[in-house]
C-alpha cells in the first residue's frame, strides 16, 4: 500500500533583522541548518516580501502621522487607483496587483519608514533561488509572499507575488474530476494555496520570515511567473 500523500510546513527560526545588501541566500540557510531542518532539493522556500525589500533597499522615511505624504508614496507606486475610502487606498501597482495602499507596508519595520513592494518580484525569488543552487547544490522553489486583503471576504491571507520553480497556476482544465466529468474552468491558484499555508506557521507578529513547505506535487516544479496569477484586463469583469 502506498503512503498517503502529506506536506510539512516547517518555519526557518532565528534568521534576524535584515539589512541593505545582505545576501538571503546565506543568513535563511545558515538559519535552517541551524535548527535541525536544512533546505533540502524540491522544497519550495516561502519568504517574505518585507525581508526582500530591506535587503534590496526598498526601505523608504515616512512620517506616521504626515496623511498626504503616505498619500503622495502610494500614488507614486501605482498606475491606477481603484478607490478611496478615509485613509484607505485601493490601487494598482505597477506589477499589476490590486491591494491597499500599493502593498506599502509600515508593520515589523523601524518606526518612520516603510517597505516598499520589490521592484520585479519574480526576479527577486530567481536571485534567491540561483544563489542557493550555486552556494549549497540545492534546487528549490522560492515564493516572495505578501499579505492582502480580498474584496467580498473578511479578513487577510498571504498570497504569492513572486515566484521562481513553481507553476504559479495548475492548469486543470479539460482533465477530469473524480467522477469523470470534464473539467472545464479549473485552474488553481497554487502559488497562493503554499503562501497561504506558509504564513500558518510564520504568523504575523513572530520575526519568523521564511517556511520551508516540502512534500508538493513534483509536477509543479516549472517555469513560470507571478503574471499567470493576474487576470487580464479584458477577462476581469469588475473592472
Amino acid at each position: 500500500m502506498s503512503s498517503p500523500r502529506a506536506l510539512t510546513i516547517t518555519a526557518i527560526e532565528g534568521i534576524g533583522e535584515i539589512g541593505v545588501g545582505d545576501e538571503l541566500a546565506v543568513v535563511i540557510a545558515a538559519a535552517a541548518t541551524h535548527q535541525g531542518t536544512p533546505l533540502q532539493t524540491a522544497d519550495c522556500l516561502v519568504v517574505t516580501q518585507k525581508i526582500v525589500s530591506k535587503a534590496e533597499g526598498r526601505m523608504v522615511a515616512l512620517d506616521p502621522d504626515d496623511i498626504e505624504a503616505k498619500h503622495r508614496l502610494i500614488e507614486s507606486e501605482s498606475v491606477r487607483i481603484v478607490r478611496r475610502r478615509g485613509d484607505l487606498i485601493i490601487s494598482e501597482t505597477r506589477h499589476g496587483f490590486v491591494c491597499a495602499n500599493a502593498g506599502i507596508d509600515v508593520s515589523n519595520v523601524a518606526t518612520g519608514t516603510a517597505a516598499l513592494l520589490p521592484v520585479e518580484p519574480d526576479r527577486s525569488a530567481k536571485h534567491l533561488r540561483d544563489a542557493l543552487r550555486a552556494r549549497f547544490g540545492i534546487e528549490v522553489a522560492v515564493l516572495i509572499s505578501d499579505t492582502f486583503g480580498r474584496p467580498w471576504r473578511t479578513g487577510l491571507t498571504d498570497v504569492a507575488i513572486g515566484v521562481s520553480g513553481l507553476a504559479a497556476v495548475v492548469d486543470l482544465r479539460d482533465t477530469t474530476d473524480a467522477t469523470g466529468r470534464l473539467l472545464r474552468a479549473t485552474e488553481v491558484a497554487v502559488a497562493d494555496e503554499v503562501a497561504a499555508a506558509a504564513e500558518l506557521v510564520m504568523g504575523k507578529a513572530k520575526g519568523i520570515p521564511a517556511a520551508i513547505v516540502r512534500g508538493l506535487d513534483a509536477a509543479w516544479f516549472r517555469e513560470s511567473s507571478i503574471r499567470e496569477l493576474i487576470r487580464p484586463a479584458a477577462e476581469d469583469l469588475f473592472r
